[in-house]
């Protein structure tokens, strides 16, 4: 692992557990060594090392990068020119030509690459990938996707300033939950059309508590997205996605021809799916698969099951790739008033097989 901030924990707490039985976490690196010494400390991992000695250790086969969004894709391609797969933190990049060189050197190498959200994968989604595919609610031809949250006003996360820059901006930030999940429930994207706005060029931190209370820095991306989504099913999607707000506000719906799909948040792993029929019947449909708890290295828990099996992994980097083809199109739309034809296509990640057993990923 390179990158001890804090959604290191979770990945920690997961790799470390739940999926001790295919992943063991041997080192962390930080840019700030002490960071890596006690997360190492905290999960009992062996070695604290610096990016370079992890990256030369023999016996490390998957490199996960937590780092800040600017610094994925030249620590990705270092991390494969140094033999290793790699499993990224969203956004998988800040440039579509970034991201190709990634994946064409993992392709060179015979390496497989991975990128979050793996959210995609919990008992949530997948279930209503199975009720889609199942035929619930007929023909779906439509979604609605809204993320709302508040801005970086109260200064409290140790690395707020990324939250203001391209990469910790609603769309590549959250975005990629939203846009994942459709990906896997409706297939990929062809066009885009939206608008990117900017409230303001600066921030104010009001939270007396954060000790940059009072200062004024920059917001350096966009802040309120809309945008529309046309897939190459014929089904079209709105998404609204903004950070100027308060509270969290997240919502996601799939509406079908015999039926309208309410799908759990998609930052999460479970929750609750409704399905509203013609007839005016609201039904709460049970979970068809595991994994409804908080799952993250779900991803990368896949990824090693490819490595021994030769199979694709789902949380890929072409599925990645294409998540940041929509989200720049977007921006570009937004740029040009006008739509945006997509370069990238993907295939749906595979579904999870049913009856798996606890923490397993394969049947």
């Amino acid at each position: 692992m390179i990158g001890a901030g804090v959604i290191s924990g979770i990945y920690l707490k997961n790799c470390t557990g739940m999926f001790d039985h295919i992943v063991e976490v041997k080192a962390i690196a930080d840019l700030v060594p002490e960071l890596a010494r006690k997360r190492a400390e905290e999960f009992n991992v062996p070695h604290a090392y610096t990016v370079d000695e992890l990256l030369a250790d023999p016996e490390i086969e998957i490199v996960l990068n937590l780092t800040a969004p600017a610094a994925h894709a030249p620590l990705n391609l270092k991390a494969l020119h140094a033999g290793k797969h790699v499993y990224t933190e969203k956004p998988f990049a800040l440039t579509r030509e970034d991201a190709d060189e990634v994946l064409a050197l993992a392709e060179q190498k015979g390496l497989l690459v991975g990128c979050a959200p793996d959210t995609f994968l919990g008992a949530g989604i997948q279930t209503c990938i199975k009720l889609i595919d199942d035929g619930w609610i007929g023909k779906p031809y439509a979604a609605n996707g809204t993320i709302i949250m508040g801005n970086a006003s109260g200064g409290m996360h140790p690395n707020f300033r990324n939250f203001l820059k391209l990469g910790g901006d609603p769309l590549m930030d959250m975005g990629p939950y939203y846009l994942t999940a459709l990906i896997a429930l409706l297939g990929p994207v062809r066009r885009v059309t939206g608008s990117a706005q900017q409230l303001n060029k600066e921030l104010t931190i009001l939270n007396p508590k954060s000790p940059a209370f009072g200062q004024t820095v920059p917001v350096e991306a966009p802040t309120n997205v809309t945008a529309v989504l046309d897939f190459a099913n014929g089904a079209v999607a709105s998404l609204q996605a903004a950070k100027e707000s308060f509270g969290y506000a997240p919502r996601l719906e799939i509406f079908g021809t015999e039926g309208n799909l309410t799908v759990p948040d998609p930052n999460f792993f479970g929750g609750s799916i409704f399905i509203k029929f013609a007839n005016g019947e609201a039904k709460e449909m049970p979970h068809s698969h595991p994994f409804a708890e908080e799952g993250r290295g779900m991803g990368v828990a896949d990824m090693a099951y490819a490595i021994l099996s030769g199979r694709a992994n789902r949380a890929s980097g072409r599925l990645a790739r294409h998540v940041l083809d929509i989200s720049l199109g977007i921006f570009e739309a937004s740029a040009a008033d006008r739509h945006i034809y997509l370069e990238s296509a993907v295939e749906r990640p595979q579904p999870l097989p049913l009856g798996l057993k606890y923490n397993r990923l394969d049947a």
